[in-house]
């Protein structure tokens, strides 16, 4: 059922209580001379307190509270106590008002009539306390990887709050408990809820309905705080460093709760006499190969600790001159041009383009003359080969004697002679 509909239930019931009492009351006096009507108020509020009067002959009127403490005797105030006025008496209505009422006000206030027999009326006045904004206790503290233990309370309202946990318009189950303090009752709605680091900051709600609301709700708003580590990176700086530039170095860092001092230094060295740091970042003015290390950035809370580390390579600030050829007349015109590199790999390819060429040609030249030494000697020794074999033949066809002396073993003395050309 919807709170508004609650509520309207309860204010048709308060009113056919009312009329019941009402009617009850008529029927028990009836042949008497005075009436009286519950009243239900809201606590603060102004209650109205009426005795009809049946057949008033002037007789005494007394109006008496819970207590029996006599307020009125007749028009005439016998309590002082300024929240109560007479504001009529008349032969057939009498009526006094009561401001700021609280609990303690509750109960019967008499109406009688003193005649020959004493009659009398009570009429029962009820007061509503509708809930406060409820309030957020956290039992255990939010953690990351761990668990948040949160209750809402809602410490006075009569009848019963009803409370319930909301996120994201969703409904977060609880444990409800309610314990009574004289006439009012305190309501509490306990939850647990597992945490994690992007649940920091999430937006909770503790909802309070209550039928003298009128389908108004009392919420109180809370964000989780999540603890948790820190996470620290490095920030670098946009291209190559060279030497006579500056760096600045930011330490970016998260943690909850964050950490309030951040820690530089160079790993295996001491940080650069001319080095400052501001805060967050360190800041090295005309850099040089010396400033050339591995700097860390270091942050902790009570969650733990977290480093980043960068490495900053200072590159020699290097200029190529390019001279005019002796051929061609100098003219003030054509000034040594010296182009500075945009990154390592073209300082190194201004540096090396002149020696690199020289040695390619050397070794270029170098190659060739061994291939053309290798065709010579080639074609040489094939040429070689070639007359050594047609003077053999040549020389057998004429000293056949020989090739038969030599064939058949005969003196080798006069073996075959060899003649080169």
């Amino acid at each position: 059922m919807r709170p508004g509909q609650r509520s309207l239930r309860f204010t048709r019931s308060l009113s056919a209580l009312v009329l019941q009492s009402t009617i009850l009351l008529s029927l028990c006096s009836w042949g008497q001379a005075v009436q009286a009507e519950n009243v239900t108020v809201l606590e603060g509020g102004t209650a109205q307190i009426s005795c009809r009067l049946q057949n008033y002959d002037g007789s005494i009127v007394v109006i008496q509270n819970p207590r029996r403490q006599t307020l009125f005797f007749n028009g005439t105030r016998a309590l002082k106590d300024d929240r109560f006025q007479m504001v009529l008496f008349t032969p057939r209505l009498v009526r006094i008002t009561l401001s700021n009422v609280s609990v303690s006000d509750e109960g019967g206030y008499f109406c009688q009539l003193y005649t020959d027999d004493t009659h009398h009326q009570v009429a029962t006045l009820s007061v509503v306390v509708p809930p406060e904004v409820p309030s957020v206790e956290v039992k255990t503290e939010a953690v990351e990887g761990g668990e948040v233990e949160l209750t809402c309370l809602s410490p006075r309202s009569k009848p019963p709050a009803t409370l319930r946990w909301v996120r994201d318009r969703r409904e977060i189950p609880g444990v409800v408990s309610q314990q009574e303090n004289g006439k009012t009752v305190s309501v509490s709605n306990t939850i647990r809820l597992p945490v994690e680091r992007k649940d920091n900051g999430a937006a909770l709600s503790c909802e309070a309905s209550h039928p003298a609301l009128v389908g108004q709700k009392r919420v109180r708003h809370y964000r989780l705080d999540v603890h948790f580590a820190p996470t620290v990176r490095i920030i670098p700086p946009q291209g190559i460093l060279r030497e006579g530039d500056s760096l600045s170095l930011t330490c970016s860092v998260t943690g909850n709760p964050l950490p309030r001092n951040i820690q530089w230094s160079r790993v295996n060295d001491t940080l650069p006499e001319r080095a400052e740091i501001s805060g967050n970042t360190l800041v090295m003015s005309r850099l040089s190969q010396s400033h050339n290390g591995t700097y860390l950035c270091q942050a902790h809370n009570n969650y733990g600790r977290a480093a980043d580390h960068y490495m900053l390579l200072v590159y020699e600030n290097v200029s190529v001159s390019v001279t005019p050829s002796s051929t061609s007349s100098p003219t003030p015109s054509s000034p040594s041009l010296e182009p500075e590199p945009r990154d390592p790999g073209a300082v190194v390819e201004t540096h090396s383009a002149v020696p690199y060429a020289v040695i390619g040609g050397v070794l270029a030249l170098l190659v060739f003359t061994i291939i053309c030494v290798l065709i010579v000697t080639i074609w040489c020794s094939v040429r070689q080969k070639g007359s050594y074999l047609t003077h053999e033949a040549s020389g057998l066809d004429e000293h056949g004697e020989v090739q038969e002396a030599f064939l058949n073993g005969n003196d080798t003395s006069q073996g075959k002679k060899e003649y080169l050309l």
